[in-house]
């Protein structure tokens, strides 16, 4: 049975993510959020408090003035007074001369510089966000073929089983997303979103067959949202956030956030859970690898990761923010998922570079760590209609629709994104 097998995958195929990513197709690993944020207190040299964002009224005072910020006065002299007095009760009196020397007192501001890849971030009230997002993705894995249906040529001739047939399945990904909000309040903001893909696939068999390649492209995310931080005090601040996404021709979903940390020196430590409710365009979702035979007809591969056309997903982590120097910080993320048919546990790493108030740069990798995906065993769908199956009757008809013929067992399963955001407040 010479096949010569093309991958088209569409949207349902598409594993990677964008996003903390960024990531926000919702295949394997589940979609993103946009970055929210606030921010640890640093010393300046600036004498300023951020009047909307200030949690906390400390002062210090030093001797020493060192890196902290205070005032010289242009002449030193006015640091002193002279006073003249009577120096004994002779006739000839003494004239003595006393100098007093002022305190100077030196004092320090903590200034909130408002930390746009803080994973609290949003805009404050009157001003707009946007997170631009371009970042490249990896999604993996292996498979092997246990076919359990007799095939059959088109004169009824037994087919050699596929059993033992390995192939190797790889998607690549750029992808563009764009989160623009707008805070209604220092509190709460709305947001809009759209995502573009470009993706190509190949698909590698151990028969060596030549390998089969396809790609896709296009605007295919869109949605909105809304994030409400709703405490923000010297110690803790936790927000809530929900988004409505729609990806073309694939699904809608409903995705909600929450997220809570403690406030230590220049670091935020916090927690975080996300859920996402997905509503399918069509009754499963997986991967179908397509082509077609010499004579043109269709052939498909399908591997069904859920036959329901409800999907949810849920996520949960730990992660601390934390300022380096004043324009330097680092954010690290552990995250352990269910995401419907398999679960994952991955770690993202993330540096930023802020050097005024409005403009940020976040340079981010996201891999997992581990994934029971390799663990699993999926049904294979067959569609050929030069080939007939066995229905349950003994009787053969042809592949005009796809059928099960066995199951695939997947290995060496791996995600990994790297990424560049750039974060603007104005």
């Amino acid at each position: 049975m010479k096949k010569q097998m093309s991958v088209i995958i569409g949207a349902l195929a598409m594993l990677t993510t964008a996003n903390t990513y960024a990531e926000t197709n919702w295949g394997a690993r589940a979609g993103s959020s946009a970055n929210l944020s606030s921010a640890p207190a640093t010393r300046t040299r600036e004498n300023v408090n951020y009047k909307k964002y200030k949690t906390t009224k400390r002062t210090y005072s030093t001797k020493d003035a060192g890196d902290l910020y205070y005032t010289k006065p242009a002449d030193r002299n006015t640091l002193y007074k002279e006073y003249t007095g009577a120096g004994s009760s002779s006739a000839a009196a003494t004239k003595t001369t006393i100098r007093k020397s002022r305190l100077e007192t030196v004092k320090t501001t903590v200034k909130r510089k408002y930390f746009l890849a803080h994973p609290f971030f949003q805009p404050l009230g009157g001003k707009f966000g946007s997170i631009t997002d371009a970042s490249f993705a990896n999604n993996s894995y292996d498979f092997t073929i246990n076919q359990t249906a007799n095939l059959y040529d088109s004169a009824d001739t037994p087919l050699a089983p596929m059993t033992g047939l390995t192939a190797s399945w790889e998607a690549k990904s750029l992808n563009i997303k764009e989160d623009f909000s707008y805070g209604i309040t220092d509190r709460f903001a709305v947001l809009g979103m759209l995502q573009y893909n470009s993706s190509d696939y190949e698909t590698k068999y151990s028969t060596g067959d030549p390998t089969d390649k396809a790609n896709n492209s296009g605007l295919n995310l869109y949605g909105l949202g809304a994030q409400w931080r709703f405490a923000d005090t010297e110690r803790w601040i936790a927000m809530l956030s929900g988004y409505f996404q729609h990806q073309k021709d694939t699904s809608n979903s409903l995705l909600f956030e929450a997220k809570a940390g403690y406030k230590v020196q220049t670091s935020t430590i916090y927690g975080l859970v996300r859920g996402w409710f997905i509503d399918l365009d069509t009754n499963s979702y997986g991967n179908p690898i397509a082509g077609q035979t010499p004579s043109g007809n269709p052939a498909i591969f399908y591997l069904p990761y859920n036959d329901s056309d409800k999907v949810a997903y849920i996520e949960g982590g730990l992660g601390v923010f934390s300022v380096l120097h004043q324009d330097w910080t680092l954010n690290v993320e552990a995250l352990y998922g269910d995401y419907d048919w398999h679960n994952q546990a991955s770690i993202k790493a993330a540096i930023g570079w802020q050097p005024n108030d409005w403009f940020a740069l976040n340079l981010y990798g996201k891999t997992s760590l581990y994934d029971n995906a390799n663990d699993k065993t999926l049904d294979l769908y067959y569609q050929d209609p030069t080939v007939k199956i066995e229905d349950g009757s003994g009787t053969k008809v042809p592949m005009t629709s796809l059928q099960k013929i066995g199951t695939a067992d997947l290995d060496k399963y791996s995600e990994t994104t790297v990424g560049l955001q750039v974060i603007l407040q104005f």
